[in-house]
């Protein structure tokens, strides 16, 4: 009697990434549907270079992201090739999954630095009381923070066999949220930093990271060395 699952037949699995696939394009033109006032309104300073207006307001780093998501495709496919070439296993995970957290992460991390109205002049301001600004962020200031660090979290297990588990990837979020925290402090950016941004962040991370639990790095993979001599049978 054979206890292995079968898979999937190829209809049923071509299916499901046809699905996959028109889902994806759906949140994709729902995204861009809920955002296109915002983008429109930047678009003009973005094209003619101004950095007033693009690269230091929300709606500019946005549209910013957006658009040089085929270049990120492009750089994907580049690292995917080249290490296929070079004999590397999961190279396409270990590509989108670099080229992943670099692309989602740093447009958050760069609204998250901008300076405010006072930057410079205003004293830096903390929060140490956990839960006292939750109730002011209200639900896009909430949506904001979890998402900062959601694709460290999401690729990052998928890219270091050594953080997948999820107490590593909370440790990661708790410490890339608190150096953020502090640089907004010592760089007196006129903005709070306070505990209860770290907890959401770190929530964010950790949430994402459950996500992508299907393709973590884990243990049982063999890494692949084409120098290692072929074991000889006994």
């Amino acid at each position: 009697m054979n206890h292995h699952a079968s898979p999937p037949p190829a209809p049923a699995r071509r299916t499901r990434r046809i699905v996959s696939l028109g889902l994806a394009v759906l949140g994709l033109a729902g995204g861009l549907f809920v955002l296109r006032r915002p983008l429109l309104m930047a678009g003009p300073r973005c094209v003619a270079g101004e950095w007033h207006g693009c690269f230091d307001t929300f709606n500019g780093v946005v549209l910013m992201t957006l658009v040089t998501v085929p270049l990120a495709v492009l750089v994907v496919w580049g690292l995917a090739s080249w290490r296929r070439a070079a004999g590397v296993t999961s190279a396409w995970r270990t590509s989108l999954a670099e080229v992943g957290m670099v692309h989602g992460t740093v447009p958050f991390l760069w609204l998250t630095m901008m300076p405010g109205a006072g930057a410079g002049v205003v004293p830096g301001r903390v929060s140490l009381v956990p839960l006292r600004d939750l109730v002011t962020m209200g639900p896009l200031g909430i949506a904001g923070n979890l998402l900062v660090l959601a694709s460290l979290g999401f690729f990052a297990p998928m890219r270091w066999r050594a953080l997948a588990s999820v107490p590593r990837v909370l440790a990661l979020g708790a410490g890339c949220s608190i150096l953020v925290e502090a640089a907004q402090y010592v760089l007196r950016l006129d903005r709070v930093s306070s505990v209860d941004d770290v907890l959401v962040n770190t929530t964010g991370a950790v949430l994402a990271a459950l996500a992508s639990r299907r393709w973590w790095r884990n243990t049982g993979e063999a890494p692949s060395d084409p120098h290692r001599p072929a074991l000889q049978a006994a």
